[in-house]
């Protein structure tokens, strides 16, 4: 086999606690984060010509060269095999970044993934989630697959089985929000009034983001996408999933979900990105 194509799902956060700051600098997370239906197209192929990681992608913002996840992750995959780095990769993006859908995250584990299939290094998966820890917090918890509790800085993941599969609609401005940002200022970050952050309970389902606050505090448009979509009759709950700028609607049984986003895009903001998905695994 010299190439593969492979699918890398973005994901929402479900749950988001944040459990305090331990001396190394890094926030304490209890989070439960789910794969969705939504997903970045990666094609990788082993280069006989020449020697070396190629990079491509139809998406001209996407960093280059050791700014770029997909890159890092390859480099540390033949670094950990001793193998010599050989690889094309192209990265078709379909998940926006700067929007808490971990699609950078995905596209270094399902990269990980590939060329460990690839290669036919049999590496375990807990093998692989220890060099993706290397790379980034949140690389761990697409190794598996599967929707999971993560703890520590997110690297320590149990995977678990969600009880159904929730149907969303997803919603971002166009602007972006920096995860680094959002958590440094969560400690001093005051809550909104009129708004509401507390956890909400839907099909079996607790909902809660401790990054709404700051996030909401700066960016008062994501607080009031988020009121707006709790008024709406269809929608079960609705939260930001990670550091943002995307917000998620849980929708009820037998909702049109393009009707909401025109809804939305006409009340809130003709320029919202939407989309429409459903949890998976």
């Amino acid at each position: 086999m010299n190439a593969m194509q492979v699918l890398a799902p973005a994901k929402v956060n479900l749950s988001l606690r944040i459990l305090g700051k331990p001396s190394d600098g890094f926030h304490k997370l209890d989070t439960l984060m789910a794969p969705i239906s939504l997903c970045d197209e990666i094609k990788i192929e082993k280069s006989d010509a020449k020697e070396g990681i190629e990079f491509h992608c139809d998406d001209a913002s996407v960093p280059q060269g050791d700014d770029n996840l997909i890159v890092r992750a390859a480099k540390s995959f033949f670094t950990a095999t001793k193998l010599k780095p050989a690889v094309c990769v192209e990265l078709r993006k379909k998940i926006p970044h700067g929007a808490g859908l971990g699609g950078g995250s995905s596209d270094a584990a399902s990269t990980l993934l590939a060329l460990n299939e690839l290669f036919e290094t049999n590496l375990p998966r807990e093998a692989l989630s220890k060099i993706a820890e290397m790379i980034g917090s949140d690389i761990p918890f697409f190794i598996f697959q599967s929707a999971a509790v993560c703890k520590g800085r997110g690297e320590l993941v149990t995977s678990l089985k969600l009880r159904q599969s929730l149907s969303l609609l997803l919603l971002k401005p166009g602007f972006a929000v920096s995860t680094s940002w959002a958590y440094q200022h969560w400690r001093g970050s005051q809550g909104i009034p009129s708004v509401s952050y507390a956890a909400q309970e839907f099909g079996g389902q607790t909902f809660v983001n401790d990054l709404e606050r700051p996030a909401f505090e700066k960016f008062v448009f994501l607080a009031q996408l988020k009121m707006w979509l709790l008024k709406q009759p269809a929608v079960g709950a609705a939260l930001m999933s990670g550091s943002g700028s995307a917000m998620f609607a849980v929708l009820r049984e037998d909702t049109e979900a393009d009707h909401i986003a025109e809804l939305a895009k006409a009340e809130l903001d003709p320029e919202l990105w939407t989309c429409a998905c459903e949890t998976i695994g």
